[in-house]
């Protein structure tokens, strides 16, 4: 479901491609590809940075508002473990009975 907040993050995108993936990814490499294809041309900087938004979109649908974390490429993990569909990485056994 699109948000007001996404509504702007759109506009931004559609005057600056950049400051769209600077706000969605902060200073990673995708602000770095998307300033480089903004510089070869409008068009592509634009589409990488609606392919970011559409991510984010997928994400907060996924695992709820605020529940998750950019890792890079488009790609989000949830921030809280135990939620359904995401099993807990087993804990490490300290000692010597393994239990």
């Amino acid at each position: 479901m699109v948000k007001t907040s996404d509504v702007i993050l759109i506009l931004i995108a559609i005057l600056f491609p950049p400051a769209a993936a600077a706000v969605v990814t902060g200073c990673s490499c995708d602000l770095l590809i998307n300033i480089c294809l903004t510089i070869l041309g409008y068009l592509p900087g634009s589409i990488h940075a609606f392919w970011l938004i559409y991510k984010k979109i997928q994400a907060e649908e996924q695992y709820g508002s605020g529940g998750f974390q950019y890792i890079g490429n488009g790609q989000y993990q949830p921030l809280h473990q135990g939620i359904i569909g995401y099993p807990q990485p087993p804990q490490p056994h300290y000692g010597a009975t393994g239990v």
